[in-house]
């Protein structure tokens, strides 16, 4: 069980506030802060480079600690600016022709649907959207009607950004696999709040984010790539980091998944996304997930006992985002209303979830993100506050 007194003491944000938005932009804890912190002091004392080097051993174990929580292998994973980077270096190094397909869901999220859109224009691919259930999941029968030779790449989100569901992955894998077709997640919303285990889940590739469930800094992100593609895929775009100039007329790619990465980026961030993974590694990843999952639910639950309040979140499975509507109020004002009583939630707007927002009718929802640094207090806060907006 968590130490709540602790991992509060641990993040001073928490003070004067009820913080719901680590689906959006999380509290980092001291540790991270001070290790980014340091390492931008310690910059401005000798220089960029000198600091680095002084690092070498702590920036290569960030990826340890990364692939430790993944179930993966260091060399699997490239560190980058943010998982849309992640997604999208993957993603456009996907061969592509006319004819083939792309396969995403109701839930995708805009920053994939429109790379993938667009890579349709220039290749002639077609994109197609496979069904969700009735309860919101990918349907996996639909999937496997739709499923042929001529599918190159099945993009899957998931955790979605409008809503507390968890996609199946296992299933989904399994049966793109059968056609040749790779399957590329969209961890960005569940990466630190569950586990997450590549090698039980099958994935081809994985993107993810500092900045959210794991409460690292922002501008971070990273890739995973299962070792046959780690070692074998092309990147769209290189650098000296990612190849080497190795003759007049030619390069040679980096051996593994770090030929996704670029030279120049944030040390102190990658420090701090470190920070951030051997955080949430001392916790315990199984502790966290049942630590978010109950203050999910419980959030779920008091609210929908109120008067003209709706969940929206749909799924067997959930996540601990916590998705809802009161009636007669615009989000964005709901939003603004709360955050006048120091309760931070966001609005998640049809255009992050075009396709899946559009077939149910919804504009836009309130979305909360209680973490394992919330309190059962903070929540009925929460719970109070909406109440009064609702008129009740």
């Amino acid at each position: 069980m968590l130490d709540q007194d602790r991992v509060r003491a641990d993040t001073p944000g928490c003070a004067g506030q009820v913080f719901l938005d680590s689906a959006g932009s999380s509290l980092p804890p001291t540790v991270v802060v001070e290790e980014v912190v340091a390492h931008l002091r310690r910059e401005a004392e000798i220089g960029g480079y000198r600091a680095a080097a002084e690092r070498a051993d702590d920036l290569a174990d960030v990826k340890v600690a990364l692939a430790q929580l993944l179930g993966a292998r260091a060399d699997d994973l490239a560190l980058v600016e943010s998982a849309t980077r992640a997604w999208s270096d993957f993603f456009y190094a996907v061969p592509l022709t006319a004819g083939d397909r792309i396969l995403i869901s109701e839930v995708e999220y805009a920053s994939n649907a429109i790379a993938a859109l667009q890579r349709a224009r220039t290749t002639g691919a077609t994109v197609e959207v496979v069904p969700s259930t009735p309860t919101g999941e990918i349907d996996v029968e639909a999937l496997h009607r739709m499923l042929d030779e001529r599918v190159r790449v099945v993009s899957l989100v998931h955790a979605p950004t409008n809503g507390g569901l968890l996609n199946p992955v296992r299933e989904v894998v399994e049966l793109a696999h059968g056609v040749g077709a790779l399957v590329l997640l969209d961890a960005c919303q569940s990466v630190g709040q569950v586990r997450v285990d590549v090698h039980d889940l099958g994935v081809d590739a994985l993107s993810a984010t500092g900045r959210k469930w794991l409460r690292g800094p922002r501008g971070t992100g990273f890739l995973y790539l299962r070792p046959e593609l780690a070692q074998t895929m092309e990147p769209a775009a290189l650098d000296l980091h990612g190849a080497q100039w190795a003759e007049r007329s030619g390069y040679r790619l980096a051996p593994d998944a770090s030929r996704f990465e670029f030279w120049e980026c944030s040390v102190a961030g990658r420090l701090g996304l470190g920070a951030a993974a051997r955080y949430l590694l001392r916790l315990g990843i199984d502790e966290v997930e049942a630590a978010v999952s109950a203050r999910a639910e419980f959030a779920r639950t008091e609210l929908a006992a109120l008067p003209h309040v709706t969940i929206r979140d749909l799924g067997g499975h959930r996540s601990g985002i916590v998705s809802f509507t009161v009636a007669g109020v615009d989000p964005g004002e709901a939003r603004e209303a709360l955050a006048d009583n120091k309760i931070t939630v966001t609005v998640s707007g049809r255009g992050s979830t075009y396709v899946d927002m559009t077939r149910r009718g919804l504009d836009g929802v309130l979305r909360a993100s209680p973490h394992y640094f919330n309190t059962f207090d903070d929540l009925e806060r929460l719970v109070a506050a909406v109440a009064g907006l609702a008129g009740t």
